[in-house]
This record gives C-alpha cells, sequence and structure tokens, in this order.
C-alpha cells in the first residue's frame, strides 16, 4: 500500500484546496517555521481515523477546521483525502470529512463506512493513524524513554501484526456473543418444549370443548327456535288485540265526539235557561221571605193574646174579689143599723143606757162612714176593673181582629204563592221552560258524566293501545333478536364445521374459579374469531381518552383473564362483586359496564 496522493481542504492552515503529488521514491517537504509542514503529517494521521483532538494540537476536534484570518473568513468544513495505491487495486480513496458540530464523515470510495472500517483497512495494512512509521515531533525522544510494554507495540506494529490483534479482539467478541446466542437458543428450545406440551394439552381440552360448544349451540338454536315461534305466536296475538284497541278507540273517539257536540248545543241554551231559573228563584225567595215575616208577625200577635187573655183572668178574679168586699160591707152596714134601732128603743128607758148608746151610735157612724168610703172606694175600683176590663175586651177583639186579618194574609200570600206555583205548573212557557231548565241541567250533567266517561273511554283505550304498541313492539323486537340470533347461529355452525375461524376462547388464559364468571359476562361472544374476516369476530378499538372506573372495591375481570388485545376493553368494564353486594352497586355503573359473580 503506497499513499501516491493527498488533498486537503479547510484542514487548518491549508483555506484554500491543495493537492498534493506523492511519486515513486522520496519526497521531501521542506520550508521555514509555521508554514505547515506538521499540518501534512496530522491531516494523514486525521484521515486514517485519529480520534484525539490532542494529538491534533487541538482543544476540540473542531478546531481541524480553519479558523480565520483578519484578512480571509472562517471555514465550516474540512475534508482530507488521501489516494492508495495497492496491489489488489489502481486506486483506493479514503477520505474523511468535518463540519463544524456535525462530527466526521469517512468515505472509501465514494461509499460510506465508519471510522473503525477505516481504522482496519490500515491496521491490515501494517499502518494507521498512530503508525511509528508516522514520526510527529517529540515522538523520538518517547521511544527512547519509553517503557517495556510501549516499546512492545511499536515493535508490534513495526512487525505489521497489530491488525491480528484487532481482529483476534473482534473475532473473540463475536465468539462469546455467538455462545451466549447458543445458551439463549437452549432456554428458549426448553421454553417451547414446556409451551409444547401445554399447547397439546390445551389443543386435547380445544377439541373436547369444540364438540360440546357444538352440542350446546345445536340445542341453544332449537331452543332460540321455539321461544321465536312462541314470539311469532305472541307476535299475532298481540296484533289482534291492537286491532281489537284501535276499534275500541275509534268507537269511543265517535262517542266521544257525538257527546261534545250535544253538551255544545246545550251549552249555547244553558245560559237563558240558567237566567230563567236565577229570576225564579228571585221571586220565590221574595215569597219565601215573605211568608216568614207572616209566621213572625202571627207568633207575635198570639204571644199578644195569651198576654191579653191572662190579664182578662186578672181582672176577672180582680172583680170577684171586689163583689166579695162589697157584700161584707153591705152586712156590716146592716148589723149597724139594727144595732141603731136597738139603741133607739132603749134610750127611752135609760139615760145613761142613751148616752152609751150616743157613744156607740157615732162610733157606728163613724164606722159606717169608713165602711162607705170603703165602699166608695171599691166601687170606684170596680168602676176602674170594669173600664179596664172593657179596654182589656176591646184589645182582645182587635188583637183577635188583626190576628185573623193576619191569618188571612198568611192565607192569601200561601194562596198566591201556591197559585204562582200553579201557574209555572200550569203555564205552557213556564212548565216548558222549568222542564227544559231541569232537563237542560239533568242533560248537561248527564253529558258531562257521559264526556267525563268518554274521556275515560279513550284514555284508558289510548293506555291500551300504547301498552299492546309496546307489547307490540317489544315481540317484533324480541322476533328480530332471534332471528339474528338464529342467522348468527347458523353461520356460527357453518363456520364450526369447517374450522374455518377458531373461536377466540383458545386464545384466553383464565385464573382458577373465574371460568364461571367469564361465561355469565361474554356468553357466546367467546365463539366469536380475532380474524377479521370471519362473519362473527372481534375487532380492536382505539383506547378511550378517559376510561371510567368501576365502583370502588370492584375488581375488573380484566385483572383474571390474559386475552388478546381486541378483548382487553371490554374485560376491562365487566367487574367481579359477590352477590350480596350486585344489587346495591348496580345504580352506580357507568354506560358500557356490568357486573356479575364468580358463582
Amino acid at each position: 500500500m503506497k499513499f501516491t496522493r493527498l488533498r486537503l481542504s479547510g484542514f487548518k492552515s491549508f483555506v484554500e484546496p491543495v493537492d498534493l503529488q506523492i511519486e515513486p521514491g522520496l519526497t521531501g517537504v521542506v520550508g521555514p517555521n509555521g508554514c505547515g509542514k506538521s499540518n501534512l503529517l496530522e491531516a494523514l494521521r486525521w484521515v486514517m481515523g485519529e480520534s484525539s483532538y490532542k494529538s491534533m494540537r487541538a482543544a476540540g476536534m473542531d478546531d481541524v477546521i480553519f479558523s480565520g484570518t483578519t484578512q480571509r473568513p472562517a471555514r465550516n468544513m474540512a475534508e482530507v483525502m488521501v489516494t492508495l495505491a495497492t496491489d489488489t487495486a489502481e486506486a483506493l480513496e479514503v477520505s474523511r470529512r468535518i463540519e463544524r458540530e456535525a462530527g466526521s464523515a469517512y468515505r472509501i470510495n465514494g461509499r460510506d463506512v465508519r471510522a473503525r472500517d477505516v481504522q482496519l483497512l490500515f491496521a491490515d495494512a501494517s499502518t494507521g493513524a498512530r503508525s511509528p512509521a508516522l514520526v510527529r515531533q517529540g515522538q523520538i525522544a518517547e521511544i527512547i524513554n519509553a517503557k517495556p510494554q510501549a516499546r512492545r507495540l511499536i515493535l508490534e506494529e513495526a512487525a505489521g501484526i497489530t491488525g491480528l490483534h484487532t481482529r483476534r479482539h473482534e473475532a473473540e467478541l463475536k465468539l462469546r456473543a455467538a455462545e451466549q446466542n447458543l445458551a439463549r437458543l437452549d432456554d428458549v428450545a426448553a421454553q417451547l418444549e414446556t409451551q409444547l406440551n401445554s399447547l397439546k394439552r390445551q389443543a386435547r381440552q380445544a377439541v373436547k370443548y369444540k364438540q360440546l360448544s357444538a352440542e350446546i349451540r345445536k340445542l341453544e338454536a332449537a331452543g332460540l327456535f321455539v321461544a321465536w315461534r312462541e314470539a311469532a305466536e305472541h307476535l299475532a296475538q298481540d296484533g289482534t288485540e291492537l286491532d281489537a284497541a284501535t276499534l275500541a278507540l275509534a268507537e269511543a273517539t265517535r262517542l266521544s265526539s257525538a257527546k261534545l257536540r250535544e253538551r255544545d248545543e246545550l251549552g249555547e241554551r244553558l245560559p237563558a235557561l240558567r237566567e230563567e231559573e236565577a229570576r225564579r228563584a228571585a221571586a220565590l225567595q221574595r215569597l219565601s221571605h215573605e211568608r216568614a215575616a207572616l209566621d213572625a208577625e202571627e207568633r207575635r200577635a198570639e204571644e199578644r193574646r195569651l198576654e191579653l187573655d191572662r190579664q182578662l183572668a186578672q181582672t176577672g178574679n180582680d172583680l170577684l174579689r171586689e163583689e166579695e168586699l162589697r157584700g161584707d160591707t153591705e152586712k156590716v152596714l146592716a148589723r149597724l143599723a139594727a144595732e141603731d134601732e136597738a139603741l133607739a128603743a132603749a134610750a127611752a128607758s135609760d139615760s145613761e143606757a142613751r148616752a152609751g148608746a150616743a157613744l156607740a151610735l157615732q162610733a157606728a157612724a163613724e164606722a159606717m162612714g169608713r165602711a162607705q168610703e170603703a165602699a166608695d172606694a171599691t166601687a170606684a175600683r170596680l168602676s176602674d176593673l170594669m173600664a179596664r176590663r172593657s179596654a182589656v175586651a176591646r184589645l182582645v177583639e182587635e188583637q183577635r181582629t188583626r190576628l185573623a186579618r193576619l191569618d188571612r194574609e198568611a192565607a192569601e200570600a200561601e194562596a198566591r204563592r201556591a197559585d204562582l206555583m200553579a201557574r209555572f205548573a200550569s203555564s205552557g212557557d213556564g212548565a216548558a221552560l222549568s222542564a227544559a231548565a231541569e232537563s237542560a241541567l239533568t242533560a248537561v250533567a248527564d253529558m258531562e258524566a257521559a264526556a267525563t266517561a268518554a274521556e275515560w273511554a279513550v284514555r284508558e283505550a289510548r293506555q291500551a293501545e300504547n301498552e299492546a304498541r309496546a307489547t307490540h313492539d317489544e315481540a317484533r323486537r324480541r322476533a328480530d333478536r332471534l332471528q339474528t340470533e338464529i342467522r348468527t347461529l347458523s353461520t356460527l355452525l357453518k363456520s364450526a364445521d369447517g374450522d374455518l375461524w377458531p373461536p377466540l376462547v383458545d386464545q384466553l388464559k383464565v385464573a382458577a374459579g373465574y371460568e364461571a364468571a367469564l361465561g355469565a359476562a361474554l356468553g357466546d361472544d367467546l365463539d366469536a374469531s380475532a380474524d377479521e374476516a370471519a362473519p362473527v369476530h372481534w375487532r380492536g378499538l382505539p383506547p378511550l381518552a378517559e376510561v371510567p372506573s368501576l365502583p370502588g372495591g370492584v375488581e375488573p375481570l380484566a385483572s383474571y383473564v390474559s386475552a388478546p388485545e381486541a378483548l382487553n376493553r371490554r374485560l376491562s368494564h365487566i367487574g367481579i362483586v359477590s352477590r350480596d353486594v350486585g344489587q346495591a352497586l348496580q345504580s352506580q355503573l357507568r354506560p358500557g359496564q356490568r357486573l356479575v359473580s364468580r358463582e
């Protein structure tokens, strides 16, 4: 391997492209200090893969790029290319290009390679960036003062076996990597053997499960067919009931419309009838007030008559007492007169007796005067009593006359009231109006009751229609659902017979004790395939932005089932609970969530 050409551009002091031809023989480069002689040697070392910027006498690898002067601007890129002549090819071009803050790039004959590839290329030729053939400043003194180990490296480089050491190190690394791969392959083979045994056991279980599933699907299909047939019968019956309810509703609507029309007609006549009724009620009330006043006056007259009768009886009693007093007075006067005659007869015989008789006569005269006064007073009192009796008799007669008049007025008022009632009853217009009013009121009440009954009948008919329609819709939905299930089961049976799409259950791993919960949660969905070409299959959906959490304390079924990605979203919405708390947590579920128990 010989260097035939060195080309520099932007490397250290070589700001302009420089093309240096290296002819056979000895080539010397002479010049004053600082003209760039050492830069040529460093360019050779740099293009051969030198990675130490200190060896380039720089503070960083970017410092090998021309940094500029006061008269020339700095460059952003530096490139060095060396042309080699080998025994196997005419020319081999190796280049290294560096950009500021971007690192270096190596090429061999225009093809991008690694720095290690360039280093191995020169190491195979017993040369390189740190070859002893490239003597830098101060290296002779370093060789003289070097330790034996360092001298050995220099001798190995001089002997050309440095590349062999490098390739041996790489071969050892590859050998150790191959040994590690073989060990891993043994572990993988053991794991695959274990999985193979488990898969064989699962395959036997799957075959048995497939047979049982086929039987179950056939039985379920038969049961669904029976249920569908019953639903169809119920649907026909519900349709008949719906037709009957519709007819009843139409009849009730017709009757209600007729009753409403009659009510409207009577309502138009009702104001006049009510006005006439109010007028007659006012007249009747006025007559009732007059009768009540007459009755009160009659009661007062009767009370006055009774009081006068009592006073008259008292006056009669007073007259009887006066008559008795007058009789007693007359008796006293007769006795006194007899005594007076006896005294007069005795006066002749005796003067003393005469004087005593005179005194007795005087006393008798005084007594007679007093008796006369009493008789006069009694007569005056009797006269007064007689006058009072006459006045009382006249008052009684007047009261009786007034009472009779009041009785006649009451009788006349009663007669007038009866006459008015009779006139109302016998009058054609009045009777017609009364009868019409009463008939109208009765008819209005009947019509209102009939309208209310019709409205209730319409409401009940509509309710029956809604219930029948809901039952009809529910039966139709059940029939559609059963038909869909029958079609699905038929498709599944066909697909199961051909073993075209294996069910998803073959890919599940369920924790012990949770098989029943999985079956209750997914049911026939376990028979669907994960292959989207199947007529019934699972399809993976993108994850939700915010997964709704299950109620507190409830664990998802996904924690106990290992399933493909398409089933994880479904399993995360199914919670495992015990039977006694499932009902209480039902109201806390979000849309799409459900709860099952292990039993």
